[in-house]
């Protein structure tokens, strides 16, 4: 019966932790970011092959609006009610073609570049900054062309990473507007899915023992201008 009762609250507590990525700037909820498929139930993705490690859509579903950004300055990206587990934060930009419609462009292929990830302190422990935050801060490089992108926000959380599988990725992607860019194409663009591999050292890792002493942020290096 105790037993019983164990797993029930461990099962509601784990529900309560997880999260969305819902609202970018001083916007409403999924005004400006896609509607993610987990909006109504706070869930994760498990699989990196899965079409939703993208966006988390199983189909494109535009947003109503674009936010409008100057290359070069800062916009901030907040967390439905805040990042619960260990883990880092990344950053991922593609540029929607010419000419195409910013709210049905699905952002297949190999189009994603990657501007921020977040490393831990070392110590007794992994020290994550996003721990426990409900936004999170990020500079859209100054050197890139204006237009319209796609900015994927991804957390990915490590506290049962320890298998295959165990990871769980809690993803929107924002539509923006860059303006004032510069001419400089990104390099090391990825897909989703494709990036990532279930055994990737920085997607199945142990966080508790040993405790790591380095860790590698899956995905491309952060481009740099």
């Amino acid at each position: 019966m105790l037993a019983s009762l164990a797993l029930i609250l461990s099962a509601a507590l784990s529900a309560t932790a997880h999260y969305t990525l819902p609202r970018v700037g001083n916007g409403a909820d999924w005004q400006h970011v896609r509607r993610a498929d987990n909006w109504q139930n706070n869930g994760f993705v498990g699989s990196v092959t899965s079409p939703q490690i993208r966006c988390f859509q199983n189909s494109v579903a535009g947003a109503s609006q674009t936010y409008n950004v100057s290359a070069g300055s800062q916009l901030t990206y907040y967390v439905n009610p805040n990042a619960y587990h260990p883990g880092p934060m990344q950053f991922y930009l593609a540029r929607v073609p010419d000419g195409q419609d910013v709210t049905r462009w699905d952002g297949s292929g190999a189009v994603w570049f990657k501007i921020y990830h977040e490393q831990p302190t070392f110590g007794q422990q992994l020290g994550w900054p996003s721990l426990n935050k409900g936004s999170f801060p990020v500079t859209i490089p100054r050197c890139i062309r204006s237009g319209y992108y796609l900015l994927r926000a991804e957390h990915i959380a490590l506290h049962s990473a320890s298998s295959p599988g165990g990871a769980q990725f809690y993803i929107s992607c924002a539509q923006i507007g860059v303006t004032g860019g510069g001419n400089t194409e990104p390099s090391n663009k990825v897909s989703f899915p494709g990036a990532y591999s279930a055994s990737d050292p920085g997607i199945q890792i142990n966080i508790n023992w040993p405790i790591p002493t380095s860790y590698r942020n899956p995905g491309p290096p952060v481009f740099q201008c």
